[in-house]
């Protein structure tokens, strides 16, 4: 899950190196999830899903400082123009998430998406309530989000669990869990997303 640490602006150049491992380490992860894309070139300068979170994870340093939260909404709103994918800058994003094709995900404010995530386009993970809480999903580590599936309010999708594609989920998914429908119900099924495996380098 996302961790606390030092942010992009208050560790001058050792911030800005720890957002370039943290994107190269994102590229690895579309590469072992993706088999259409062979390189870390390919991926940086042809996947809208991994411009999306780069662009994502400025803004979101941005969005730490009460003086960058303009800059980190125009950063999300070219992002979004750019890629097709919104990702609200106050969105907690941990590592190695992939996302897939990416035209349409739309994840809220307080959203909260742990490590090794996939979600393929068309994912929601949207808020029901109109009030400054906590409103948005918790997705755990090593969760697959299909293709137009929607996540809604402070539930959980806990660790391991699969949404398939189309399901709107409105109450909590446990762990190893694989629901779908709408609305979503647990399945007969033992899919789990295959781990990644990852440079702890990107944490220093």
């Amino acid at each position: 899950m996302p961790v606390g640490g030092g942010g992009l602006l208050g560790d001058g150049l050792q911030g800005v190196r720890r957002l370039a491992r943290q994107v190269t380490e994102d590229a690895d992860a579309v590469i072992a999830r993706d088999p259409a894309t062979s390189s870390r070139v390919e991926a940086l300068l042809t996947r809208p899903g991994l411009h999306a979170v780069a662009a994502h994870r400025v803004a979101h340093e941005l969005w730490k400082h009460p003086a960058g939260r303009l800059p980190a909404r125009v950063l999300g709103a070219v992002s979004r123009a750019v890629t097709g994918v919104e990702i609200h800058p106050g969105a907690q994003i941990g590592r190695c998430l992939v996302i897939d094709h990416g035209m349409g995900v739309v994840i809220g404010e307080t959203a909260v998406v742990g490590d090794d995530v996939m979600m393929y386009h068309g994912v929601t993970l949207g808020g029901t309530s109109g009030d400054a809480v906590k409103r948005h999903p918790t997705v755990g580590d090593g969760v697959l989000l299909g293709a137009g599936s929607t996540v809604l309010g402070d539930i959980e999708v806990a660790g391991g669990a699969a949404v398939g594609a189309g399901a709107v989920v409105l109450k909590p998914v446990l762990a190893g869990q694989v629901v779908g429908g709408i609305p979503a119900a647990p399945l007969d099924s033992t899919y789990r997303l295959p781990p990644l495996t990852r440079d702890q380098a990107a944490d220093q």
